[in-house]
């Protein structure tokens, strides 16, 4: 299978999911901005068809949930419905500001990973066990 059929096919499976609510947020794979270019018009008709919004997101946020180097440089689409979107971009904002007032450190910036992980639908121990294997941080 090409790596453009497969990145589409993710991006239905997690659409779906996010549809019936199995997950509030979803992301696509880590895509150059070349590949998130040129499957985005595709990506946004599996969207529509599926009930659910895209956000192209070039700049994901950071926690210790993922490895930070995970999207450096990269694009990942963003499948969700409702005000999920404007949920996002508040941790994002939050996280922000935390960083600008030297406070992104401890149980808040733990809480940060958590609040995403959250989003993702993650279960507790599923934010703790991703949270554990992750060595590269910020």
């Amino acid at each position: 299978m090409d790596r453009r059929s497969y990145d589409l096919g993710v991006i239905a499976a997690f659409a779906e999911m996010v549809d019936d609510n199995s997950k509030k947020l979803a992301f696509s794979a880590v895509l150059p901005p070349a590949e998130a270019s040129a499957i985005f018009q595709e990506a946004t008709r599996i969207a529509k068809e599926s009930h659910v919004a895209l956000y192209r997101e070039p700049d994901l946020i950071v926690t210790d949930l993922f490895p930070a180097d995970v999207a450096k440089g990269k694009d990942v689409l963003l499948i969700y419905k409702g005000g999920t979107l404007d949920e996002y971009l508040a941790l994002k904002r939050k996280k922000a500001e935390l960083v600008k007032s030297g406070a992104y450190t401890g149980k808040a910036r733990e809480e940060i990973a958590r609040q995403l992980g959250r989003l993702l639908s993650y279960s507790e121990a599923t934010i703790d066990t991703v949270m554990k294997k992750n060595t590269i941080r910020e």
